[in-house]
């Protein structure tokens, strides 16, 4: 009975003891996924700050060797530390939005607005699924409208006015039904504005100053890239 007995034992301490380090295991993969996923945005990030000219040091706090960007200024995360904001407005930076932007996933709202970014809006700010503003207006922007906005099905405030944006206004644009606010005006625009959709709603002021931008389409009637030649 002894014998039996003593051998339980050492079988339950072997069982709690592989238990323990199962659970350790399981902990320390669960951090590593975390920090992993947090470093990835925090590389994103630091890359925008790389391609940016900051002579106010607004970007200083941006640490790369940190776990998450949650504590640089200028930035807000969720209850998971996941980026939802990016608050850069009127910060005097110029130089140009890098791809990586795209990595943001969480990303809700993307102010920029009121600096000297040159260069062109990377195709990859498509990707941002969880985006409800898109603020850049008031930049240097070249370049053409990305159709790949369109895939911003939470976008409701689009405002890409003073800039130097070139090309049609994407007809994909009309599928985001979420679209409240749309500015492009005093720009390059060319072709004729949107009527379906949320454009339905949008004063025609947020197109002016658009010296190759025609009036509304007319569906069936004209081609939307009149002009654009």
């Amino acid at each position: 009975m002894a014998a039996a007995a003593a051998a339980a034992a050492q079988w339950l301490s072997v069982c709690i003891t592989f238990s323990v380090s199962l659970i350790i295991i399981i902990i320390g993969s669960s951090s590593l996924v975390a920090v992993v996923s947090g470093n990835s945005e925090g590389d994103a990030l630091y890359a925008l700050r790389r391609s940016l000219s900051d002579p106010d040091n607004v970007l200083q706090s941006w640490d790369p060797t940190l776990v998450n960007p949650c504590t640089w200024f200028h930035i807000t995360c969720n209850q998971d530390n996941r980026v939802t904001r990016l608050d850069l407005g009127n910060s005097n930076l110029s130089g140009r939005l890098v791809p990586e932007l795209g990595k943001l996933e969480h990303l809700q709202y993307l102010e920029l607005y009121k600096n000297n970014i040159q260069g062109t809006i990377p195709v990859e700010l498509g990707n941002l699924k969880s985006l409800i503003s898109l603020d850049l207006y008031n930049n240097n922007i070249s370049g053409k409208i990305p159709p790949s906005l369109a895939k911003l099905k939470s976008l409701v405030f689009l405002r890409l006015n003073d800039n130097r944006l070139t090309g049609q206004i994407p007809r994909e644009l009309v599928g985001i039904s979420s679209l409240k606010v749309v500015d492009v005006s005093s720009n390059d625009l060319c072709g004729t504005i949107p009527t379906s959709g949320p454009f339905e709603h949008i004063p025609l002021n947020n197109f002016e100053n658009n010296p190759r931008l025609e009036g509304p389409e007319l569906l069936g009637l004209a081609s939307y890239d009149t002009n654009c030649s």
